[in-house]
């Protein structure tokens, strides 16, 4: 947990549309085009940016610099960032601390990507792959033939049904609400609202565990947010409503092998841990949270990480979604913007989608979405191989 010395304020957000890999933009077009729109939204010229970090996965070396050249090229450090799923929320975690630091007074964190359609694999054959020991650990607990992400979360949700009796049951009604929710949002890939039911009778992936749209798409896109300092803001006459009250990136410890859990290899003790890091340094508690974008990238993880987040009680999370206390006129609104699910995952922009959507709902300007009375939003950003981030945002008392 890092102790922020000076305030950290979103000085602007900005998001191109979501897209399935076929839809023809590339990844310099989708970057460029989210920093534009946040320079915009922050009203003031890439002239003031003092740093960058550039988040994406699938892509060479210095790709950052290509995206961000396209803004301006002022010779200010540009860092490309890489922490798979998480890598957008790995360059806002760098970001903050530039500013909370006193190393620089305005940043930009942009993350973007351009995928191929179908799962994802592994780029380099001929080396060790980071995720060896995690797949042993695997292999161990789940004995189902399929691509790797599906045996990981989908082993996650079949351990959380044997232990507290969730069932596929409430994995459909996640993604039903993941789709209620994205038909408000332009952005999203995908705005058609799904019926439980017509989500149980989409293709089977296993067998009383997962059907097709239980699991996110590829996607692409980009997004970006520019952090400022308060002096910053004062100099430059512009008055920012959100602010980061805590932060905290976290990586696995022992426990993630130790545990012979699924649901411990998927990151779960990580959400823990960085999310109690952040309650502790903003003195809040998941009560006083009103909206959350989590980390959805399968609806079985969005069960799981209600528990990890402490939005309910552990093995509490079914009747939570009952309850719908998930939802509009429930306990806390998770994933107003249709999250991973629906409005897609492009692995290196997802964590600054996240921010940008959560800034809007503290602004009061997410539209159809908006949470109404929401004074504190949080984000979870979380990637296999591993690295948690969870970040507090707090409306600005004007």
């Amino acid at each position: 947990m890092s102790n922020a010395t000076r305030e950290v304020l979103v000085a602007g957000v900005g998001m191109v549309p979501f897209s399935k890999p076929s839809a023809g933009a590339t990844y310099d077009e989708l970057g460029r085009t989210a920093i534009q729109l946040t320079l915009a939204d922050a009203s003031i010229p890439y002239s003031l940016v003092e740093q960058a970090y550039a988040g994406y996965v699938f892509g060479d070396s210095c790709c950052g610099q290509r995206v961000v050249y396209g803004a301006g090229m002022t010779g200010i450090p540009v860092i490309n960032v890489n922490n798979n799923c998480s890598t957008g929320s790995t360059a806002l975690y760098l970001a903050r601390q530039a500013i909370a630091s006193g190393a620089a007074d305005c940043v930009l964190a942009v993350g973007f990507e351009q995928m191929n359609p179908g799962a994802i694999g592994s780029n380099y054959a001929d080396r060790p792959s980071p995720f060896t020991d995690f797949d042993k650990a695997c292999d161990d607990l789940v004995d189902v033939d399929l691509p790797l992400a599906l045996r990981y979360f989908g082993g996650a949700g079949r351990e959380h049904m044997e232990k507290y009796g969730s069932t596929i049951n409430d994995f459909a009604k996640i993604r039903a609400k993941a789709s209620r929710h994205a038909a408000k949002n332009p952005l999203s890939v995908f705005r058609t609202e799904m019926t439980e039911e017509q989500v149980l009778a989409e293709q089977l992936i296993w067998p009383g565990v997962m059907t097709r749209p239980m699991a996110c798409p590829p996607t692409c896109g980009g997004a970006a947010a520019i952090l400022v300092s308060r002096d910053f803001a004062k100099r430059h006459g512009i008055n920012p409503l959100v602010r980061i009250a805590a932060q905290a990136m976290v990586t696995d410890t022992p426990s993630t092998f130790s545990s012979k859990s699924m649901i411990a290899l998927v990151g779960a003790d990580m959400t823990k841990r960085a999310s109690s890091a952040v309650y502790e340094s903003a003195g809040v508690g998941p009560d006083d949270i009103g909206v959350v974008e989590l980390h959805d990238c399968f609806a079985h993880n969005e069960l799981i990480t209600y528990e990890g987040l402490g939005l309910c009680e552990q093995g509490g999370a079914s009747r939570f979604i009952a309850d719908g206390d998930n939802s509009y006129g429930g306990r806390v609104v998770t994933n107003p913007s249709g999250g991973l699910l629906s409005k897609g995952h492009p692995l290196g922009a997802t964590g600054l989608a996240q921010c940008y959507e959560l800034t809007h709902q503290l602004r009061g300007s997410a539209e159809a979405r908006q949470v109404e009375g929401v004074r504190h939003a949080l984000q979870h950003n979380l990637g296999l191989g591993g690295a948690c981030v969870v970040t507090l945002y707090e409306k600005v008392v004007v």
